[in-house]
């Protein structure tokens, strides 16, 4: 359940700049993932792409690549937005 929260912010995120932008789709998002640890689970890399592809379903980042750079620290952060 926690990493449908991280997607779902990331997202949010993402459609926000799409926004502000005025780009009618997105073409990828990348995100820098370390350990992070929520309600004493870690937050996959896997988990986190499907579940982005799962919420983005019907907006304009439908079928966006998902690039997910593993990383050492304790962090999650949106590195990148491209759209058009």
């Amino acid at each position: 359940m926690h990493d449908i929260h991280a997607a779902n912010q990331i997202l949010k995120t993402a459609l926000e700049y799409a926004e502000k932008n005025k780009c009618t789709k997105i073409n990828s998002i990348t995100i820098e993932l370390g350990k992070i640890v929520e309600h004493n689970e870690l937050i996959t890399l896997e988990n986190l792409k499907y579940n982005i592809e799962l919420i983005s379903k019907n907006t304009i980042a439908e079928n966006c690549k998902i690039n997910v750079i593993s990383k050492g620290n304790n962090e999650l952060k949106l590195v990148e937005i491209d759209g058009e």
